[in-house]
């Protein structure tokens, strides 16, 4: 495993193995880590996992901390890492920027992978309001403990890994900590989403309540040219730390190894 943080890009982790290159984007408050879990599931894969700009390792670089920043900030990563043959694997705000890294078509992207991820379109429930409410999940221990244990999850995690998302969740600068809910969760990306040329498996969580089944149905799964769609049952949004095990099988099942 190697560790690389070349000047001012973020903070990577790069597991040489069998191709093509999963890449691991986290979702907003995650960090490489939060894919432990599913890459540890991998053995021999030939994995690649980003602390996003203002995250975690990360946290030391500048802004903006846009979702049009964090793709360039990816495929900037994938240049000097020297990935070529990859499948991006997106998490809820990583998924959003996974839907702008492939509408670039960049070479060598065989698929994407949408984890619980942010939809095309927002969906009706993203109001100033509720986004002014959001913006303030991670103000403290006690409002990330919060909405850890009665919105983000639906199933219980074990003590390490509450400890790891609490901790994770502080661990961003206040501007990046605000940018997706005050500004990224409500960009309509839908234009760039029909761009995107290669297959796509979108997954949701069962009981997920922050991106619901339907709204990755109804808002997300459209506007994918090429799109499989799956449940995992139980789950919340959380999936990397709920259910790595079901969600290894449905990413193994999407790309194998080579």
């Amino acid at each position: 495993m190697t560790t690389a943080q070349p000047t001012l890009l973020p903070v990577y982790d790069h597991r040489p193995g069998t191709g093509p290159t999963l890449v691991f984007l986290h979702y907003w408050g995650g960090s490489a880590r939060t894919w432990d879990l599913v890459v540890d599931r991998l053995p021999g894969r030939d994995v690649l996992t980003i602390d996003f700009r203002g995250w975690s390792r990360s946290s030391g670089l500048p802004g903006p901390y846009t979702l049009g920043q964090l793709a360039d900030d990816t495929l900037a990563v994938l240049a000097d890492a020297g990935v070529t043959d990859h499948v991006l694997v997106g998490h809820s705000m990583g998924g959003k920027v996974a839907q702008l890294v492939a509408a670039t078509r960049p070479a060598g992207l065989r698929g994407i992978v949408l984890v619980g991820s942010g939809p095309a379109k927002p969906a009706a429930q993203i109001t100033p309001e509720y986004q002014e409410a959001l913006s303030h999940a991670y103000d403290s221990d006690e409002s990330v403990a919060g909405a850890r244990d009665h919105i983000l999850t639906a199933t219980e995690l074990p003590a390490s890994i509450r400890a790891q998302v609490a901790t994770d969740s502080r661990a961003g600068v206040d501007a990046g900590r605000t940018e997706w809910p005050l500004r990224g969760i409500a960009e309509d990306i839908t234009e760039h989403t029909r761009m995107v040329s290669v297959p796509a498996l979108v997954i949701a969580g069962e009981n997920d309540q922050v991106e619901p089944v339907d709204v990755l149905r109804d808002n997300l799964v459209p506007y994918l040219s090429q799109a499989e769609f799956t449940v995992i049952p139980t789950t919340g949004h959380l999936i990397p730390l709920e259910a790595p095990a079901d969600l290894v099988d449905a990413i193994t099942a999407f790309v194998p190894a080579a």
